[in-house]
This record gives structure tokens, C-alpha cells and sequence, in this order.
């Protein structure tokens, strides 16, 4: 009950249930397991935006980001490049524009919901003027990595799983997640202790970038093309993520497992409303519901622990 991913992990159990139950589309593995590429992009920018909230800042950009590195990845294929050539032009353009936010909330000390609010339009902008209406098609070499698979398990959710093990061990086993929560907790605080606040922050801002990178490649090869008006609204998909997973949107407290469990929750609230033929305007209202509930639950198993450790307490006294 003191840990805020049972109730993620809870409410897929009973997702899971109730369309197994109502769909027969819904209890079939290998096509539940394929369809967890189309999700896998988001999970990715969810990943490190669950970073960001923990450190006390939010990046609004992601989606963003994701598409001018999707449309610059695509056009710089269009010159002839090789293919391991632009997967790491894909990797550095990411990196860097991340890095960009990063330098601007923690050097030019600007608040990280403004910084990131502009280039959330400033980045899509110049995907825009770069490539217009027309887009721009990606290398068949590269594409196709969203039907490959390894032993039954598609290579998007193989990269996601694999990225969501890494940055937790980096979370929750390395000096900068301590950093980070000592940020998220107390920025002036964690500032005196001597954490290098600055540098923490352009690499949490930066190691999302390169997140989104991998994410942009991923997104090119299953489309094969890329457009500046792909996938609107995935920044917000990203932060429901990471707050129903259990991450403080003040900061602080989160961790990578709430994450990953509440990116199941949301791939199978999304799966069973589609195999079921459930309207798109009522999708959204659903979830937007599953947010509220999911952060409720959380504040009452909160309160629930406190009382009982104040109870505790006093009976120890």
C-alpha cells in the first residue's frame, strides 16, 4: 500500500479481465503483443519524461522534438547516408535538442514549463517550413523494423523494455537518480548539499532527447515517411504515463516500474476500446477518467499509510 504502482498494476489486471471477457480479439496473444508497436514510441518519451517530473521540471517538447528528429532523420536519409549513419544523426539530433532545454532552464534559470512550451513550437514550426504538407518518405532499408520480431516479441517493445531497464537502473541504482530526487524534493536544498544541480539537469533533459531519438527511429520505420503533423497531443499521453504510474508531478517521487506498469495500463485501455469499437470521442473521456482515478487511489493509499504510521507511533511512545 506505501508503494503508488500497485494501483497501476491493479487496474490492468481488471482491464485485462473485463475486455478478455468481452472480445475474444482481446485474448489473443500474438496480436496483442504486435500491437504493442504502435505504442511503443510513446512509452519511450514516457520513460524520459518520468525523469524530468522526478527532477522537479516537466518538458512539454517532447512530441515535438520527436517529430523535427523523425522529419531531419528523414531528409538527411534522402541524400543517400547510410543507414548506421543516420541512426546516429537520429541519436545527436535528439540528444541535442534536449540538451537546448536543459541549458535553458538551468543556466538561463527560466522556468522549464515556459522554456519547453516554446519549443514545443518552435520544433514542430521548423518541421513545418522545413518539409511542408508533402512530408518526406524514409529509406526502405529502414523500414519495417515495427513487423520484425525476436522470438514472438516485436523489436519496438524489445527496445522500449530495454531503454525502461537501463534508465531505472540509472534511477534507482546510480549518483544521478539520488541527484534527481534530491532535486525534485528540494531544489535549494539539494543546491547546498553540494548536487550539481545545473549538470544534472542538461543530462536529464539531454538523456530524453536521446530517448526521443531512438523513438524518432522507431516512428520513421513504421510510418516510412515523416510529417510535421504526426502524432498530436503524445507529449500529454507521456505525462498521463508518468503521473498514473505514481511519479509526484511536484517532484521527487516516482520510479521507472510505476511507469512501465501504468504504459501497460494505458496500451491495454486503448487495445480493448478499439477491438470492442468504442468511439474516439469516448475513448478520451475514459481515459482522461482512468488519470483521475489513478492519481485518487493514490492519494488515499497516501493518507491511508500516513495515519497508519502515525497510529504507530504513538502507540510506540
Amino acid at each position: 500500500m506505501k508503494r503508488p504502482e500497485w494501483i497501476p498494476a491493479i487496474l490492468t489486471i481488471l482491464v485485462v479481465l473485463l475486455f478478455a471477457k468481452v472480445s475474444t480479439d482481446f485474448r489473443d496473444i500474438p496480436y496483442l503483443l504486435g500491437n504493442t508497436t504502435i505504442f511503443a514510441e510513446t512509452g519511450l518519451l514516457a520513460i524520459g519524461m518520468t525523469l524530468v517530473i522526478i527532477s522537479g521540471n516537466i518538458d512539454l517538447s517532447v512530441g515535438s522534438t520527436l517529430i523535427l528528429t523523425s522529419c531531419l532523420t528523414a531528409k538527411f536519409m534522402g541524400a543517400g547516408v547510410p543507414n548506421i549513419v543516420a541512426i546516429g544523426f537520429a541519436l545527436i539530433v535528439g540528444t541535442l535538442l534536449g540538451a537546448i532545454n536543459g541549458l535553458l532552464v538551468a543556466y538561463a534559470k527560466l522556468p522549464s514549463f515556459l522554456v519547453t512550451l516554446g519549443t514545443m513550437a518552435m520544433y514542430r514550426g521548423v518541421a513545418q517550413a522545413m518539409l511542408g504538407a508533402s512530408g518526406a518518405d524514409v529509406a526502405p532499408g529502414m523500414k519495417g523494423l515495427d513487423r520484425a520480431a525476436l522470438l514472438g516479441l516485436p523489436y519496438p517493445l524489445i527496445i522500449f523494455l530495454s531503454c525502461a531497464l537501463v534508465v531505472g537502473l540509472l534511477l534507482h541504482r546510480m549518483t544521478l537518480g539520488r541527484w534527481l530526487f534530491g532535486i525534485g524534493t528540494n531544489k535549494d536544498a539539494a543546491h547546498y548539499t553540494g548536487f550539481p544541480v545545473q549538470r544534472a539537469t542538461v543530462t536529464t533533459f539531454a538523456l530524453t532527447g536521446f530517448l526521443i531519438g531512438i523513438a524518432a527511429l522507431m516512428l520513421n520505420s513504421r510510418l516510412g515517411v515523416a510529417r510535421y503533423d504526426m502524432e498530436p497531443g503524445i507529449e500529454l499521453k507521456a505525462i498521463t504515463i508518468v503521473v498514473a504510474g505514481g511519479t509526484a508531478i511536484s517532484g521527487g517521487k516516482g520510479s521507472m516500474l510505476g511507469t512501465v506498469l501504468s504504459w501497460l495500463l494505458l496500451y491495454f485501455v486503448r487495445t480493448g476500446m478499439g477491438v470492442t469499437n468504442i468511439k474516439a470521442e469516448y475513448q478520451l473521456t475514459i481515459i482522461g477518467l482512468i488519470l483521475i482515478l489513478s492519481v485518487f487511489a493514490q492519494q488515499i493509499a497516501a493518507n491511508f499509510s500516513s495515519n497508519r504510521l502515525k497510529k504507530q507511533t504513538k502507540l510506540g511512545n
